[in-house]
């Protein structure tokens, strides 16, 4: 068990969505912050700089964005259900933008592959725990 989900199971306030789920996204939103990170890094080491700003742009705003969402789903104590699926839906939405750019200039940089690979398995796993959040609500 991973120090994520040891420390869901251990919390008194039980998670609104599965406990697997809940921290496989949180593991996820934390290594796609990472990877975005490191692209945009990168990027800004590249010749063609030019080519790849809005690369870098996407990848800053999708890691800003994976941080708050990790941090908001660690806390278990009456989160806001509306605030929790909006900030899920946002960071789905920006690693969709951000594997787009990703995908667009991996043939020529391995690492925006890298980067867009993580985004797709984040925005994965926020759309599983929405629908999670959806039913709760419902």
């Amino acid at each position: 068990m991973q120090t994520v989900e040891l420390m869901i199971s251990k919390t008194p306030n039980r998670p609104a969505t599965d406990q697997r789920h809940l921290a496989e996204c949180i593991d996820l939103c934390v290594d796609c912050e990472l990877a975005c990170a490191a692209c945009a890094d990168a990027c800004l080491g590249e010749q063609e700089l030019a080519m790849l700003r809005k690369c870098i742009r996407a990848s800053l705003d999708c890691a800003d964005v994976c941080n708050v969402t990790a941090r908001l789903l660690s806390r278990q104590f009456e989160p806001e259900p509306q605030v929790m699926v909006a900030q899920l839906e946002a960071c789905a939405r920006a690693c969709v933008a951000c594997a787009a750019e990703g995908h667009r200039h991996q043939e020529s940089y391995a690492h925006c592959g890298i980067c867009a690979d993580a985004c797709d398995r984040c925005e994965a796993s926020c759309r599983e725990v929405l629908k999670e959040f959806a039913l709760v609500r419902a």
